[in-house]
């Protein structure tokens, strides 16, 4: 089983819902996480929403910092992919076992300003972008590739989201 690490700014949305995604469609060949870089007190409520449509409780998730997963003891991450243009350009911690990665940007759905109807419409097109770049990642033969290859191929799922 591979580790799979999402990062954004806040783990607040868009790394859950990848977070969500990946464990849902993955599952058996991927154990996903989320975390942040400067995590909020909890995730938003739409992107708990959609957790929820996949069966997962929303009391399951919480943001977290990306220090958690660099500490000694903790997972080993296979890959890492940031979700979020501000997280892309941050300094991360040193990961051990130095693990794939990519960014696959999407645009943030907690930045949508309106109607809890309009926000959900938001969170219901990033959450479907997320869906589509998660079932290309599930659909390749990562187990077999080396790194540099793992790199290039979650490069091409998603040059510009």
């Amino acid at each position: 089983m591979l580790n799979v690490l999402f990062i954004c700014t806040h783990n607040s949305a868009r790394s859950v819902m990848a977070e969500a995604l990946l464990n849902k469609l993955g599952t058996g060949r991927f154990q996903a996480y989320s975390a942040g870089s400067q995590p909020k007190a909890a995730p938003n409520r739409f992107a708990l929403e959609k957790a929820a449509q996949l069966g997962f409780p929303a009391d399951s998730y919480r943001s977290k910092s990306w220090d958690e997963f660099a500490k000694p003891g903790a997972a080993t991450m296979d890959i890492i992919i940031t979700v979020c243009d501000n997280a892309a350009g941050e300094t991360c911690p040193f990961w051990a076992g130095h693990p794939a990665n990519a960014h696959w940007g999407f645009p943030d759905p907690s930045a949508e300003m309106g109607s809890d109807e309009i926000k959900r419409a938001a969170f219901d097109r990033v959450f479907n972008k997320i869906k589509t770049h998660i079932e290309a990642l599930v659909a390749l033969p990562i187990e077999t590739m080396d790194r540099a290859t793992r790199n290039a191929a979650l490069q091409k799922i998603a040059p510009h989201a």
